[in-house]
């Protein structure tokens, strides 16, 4: 969807909606019901994706259902639909009028992949919700797909923004903290602005990155993709833009790699890949992918 909005406007409702989204305030949904009406996609998917951020702290899921049933269904941007139809697994029980909807969404293949496969595990997730919602449960264990109290709820949501049992929390948690420590462990080379990165080379995109006054974010642990909590090595949040240095050549490495660009690629996000072969060129080949997302150096 073209956005014919003025760019004030429209960045204003960019950050706005951004903004939303991390309050976790359930209150912030007539708000976010109001972004979501704007011309604009990229507006239309960050809102869609608070209010499902939303949804998870209590936001009324049947207001919340009336914004995404729609815009996943009749989105006119593939990544609208996406991440309207991520927001409405999040609702649970209440988009079960949804399921059949989301059922002819994953046949289709006239839609794209991603959002097929999109559809395919919300309605999976919705259908599941409405045999707990019946039975008296709300949540199951996502990793073991036990019955998870709410107070395991609220734990798991906490740390990982994902639902454990308490059995699988601990299981990542030792998993996830000890990974997280060897991270820590090698940030040893500090760009010009202070960031400990790990390699020379995420060293020299920083730095690119900070020259041309673009704000981004180190190795955040909150992108979540598909279920999956990952670590991109750059955020870019007012372009939505990831960059991954892909600095190592063992098997190992490879596996995680394809593993990681295949999540970019099947939700839709926009992902610059740099390799070591790439930094005598880093200026022209960053100036020229940013270009196609926006950014005007």
């Amino acid at each position: 969807m073209k956005s014919y909005m003025k760019p004030a406007e429209h960045q204003a409702a960019v950050q706005r909606a951004l903004a939303l989204g991390r309050s976790g305030a359930p209150g912030a949904l007539p708000e976010l019901a109001e972004l979501a009406r704007l011309p604009s996609n990229e507006v239309q998917r960050l809102s869609a994706s608070a209010i499902g951020k939303l949804a998870e702290f209590g936001a009324d899921a049947e207001a919340a259902v009336a914004v995404l049933g729609p815009l996943a269904v009749q989105g006119r941007h593939p990544q609208t639909q996406q991440y309207a139809i991520r927001a409405l697994k999040k609702c649970g029980a209440a988009a079960q009028a949804h399921v059949q909807d989301l059922r002819d969404m994953a046949r289709n293949p006239a839609n794209k992949a991603y959002v097929r496969a999109a559809a395919t595990i919300a309605a999976d997730a919705i259908e599941v919700a409405v045999v707990d919602a019946r039975a008296g449960g709300k949540h199951r264990c996502q990793r073991c797909n036990a019955a998870v109290t709410s107070e395991e709820h609220a734990r798991a949501h906490e740390n990982f923004q994902r639902i454990f049992c308490d059995r699988c929390f601990d299981e990542v948690f030792l998993v996830r903290r000890n990974f997280e420590m060897q991270v820590e462990l090698n940030k040893t080379v500090e760009a010009r602005d202070g960031t400990l990165v790990q390699s020379r080379g995420e060293k020299r995109i920083a730095e690119w990155l900070d020259s041309h006054g673009v704000d981004y974010r180190y190795d955040t642990k909150y992108r979540i993709i598909a279920e999956f909590q990952i670590r991109p090595d750059f955020y870019l949040p007012e372009l939505d833009v990831y960059i991954e240095y892909w600095g190592l050549d063992t098997p190992k490495y490879k596996m995680s790699m394809y593993k990681k660009q295949m999540l970019y690629q099947q939700e839709g996000k926009k992902l610059i890949s740099v390799y070591p072969k790439d930094l005598p060129r880093l200026d022209p080949l960053l100036k020229a992918k940013l270009r196609l997302c926006g950014f005007a150096p």
